[in-house]
Parts: structure tokens; sequence; C-alpha cells
């Protein structure tokens, strides 16, 4: 299996528009599941962007249950992604628009790659 992008949505905390979206979008796709990124620090602990993930998981598993929410350890992904990035030479607003997004792919590929392990 491969990784790919469908879309970013941008986070909106007063009315969870995105969980909506993604809720449909996991609905349209027939998804088996849906993995959250969980950034925890380089020393393996979670700090306050891990517990905002974590909160964003159970608002997106109640959205789309029974499908099964996971979250994966999302260490370096970013890193991965700026590398790629700048190694295909894509510069200024053209990579940061695209970052999360090749980040979220490396997340996603990272978790189907243990699953066929």
């Amino acid at each position: 299996m491969l990784a790919t992008p469908v879309i970013t949505l941008a986070r909106d905390p007063r009315e969870n528009r995105d969980i909506a979206e993604l809720a449909a979008l996991v609905r349209e796709f027939d998804a088996v599941g849906v993995v959250v990124g969980l950034p925890r620090t380089l020393a393996d602990r979670e700090g306050t962007s891990a517990i905002m993930a974590r909160e964003y998981g159970q608002m997106l598993a109640e959205a789309i249950r029974p499908i099964p929410v996971q979250h994966v350890d999302e260490r370096l992904t970013t890193v991965s992604a700026q590398r790629k990035l700048a190694q295909s030479n894509v510069r200024g607003r053209a990579k940061r628009a695209l970052v999360d997004q090749v980040a979220a792919v490396e997340l996603l590929q990272h978790w189907l790659d243990m699953r066929q392990s």
C-alpha cells in the first residue's frame, strides 16, 4: 500500500468544521482506520501538543465511530519532509505549504509499513 495525500485541512477549534470534513472524507473513502500524529518530544515525553493531539483524536473517534483512530509517534516527520522537499528543490512558500502534507504522508506510510511487517 502507498500513502497519498488527499487534502490539508485547517484546524477549526471553535466550530470543529475540520472534524466534520474529515469524518465526511472517512466515509467517502470507506476508510478502515485513521492515524493521528502524536508529537512526542525527543526525550519521548508528551507535552501540550501531544495532549492536544489526543483530544483531537478523541473528538474524531466520536465523529467516525466505529472506525478506529490510532495515534502514531510523529517525531522527526517534519524534519524528514523538509529534507525531501529541499532535495526536490522546493523552496519558499511552496515548501511551507507542502511540509505538513508531506509529513502526514510520511507518518501514514510508516504506519502502513509497520502493519505489513
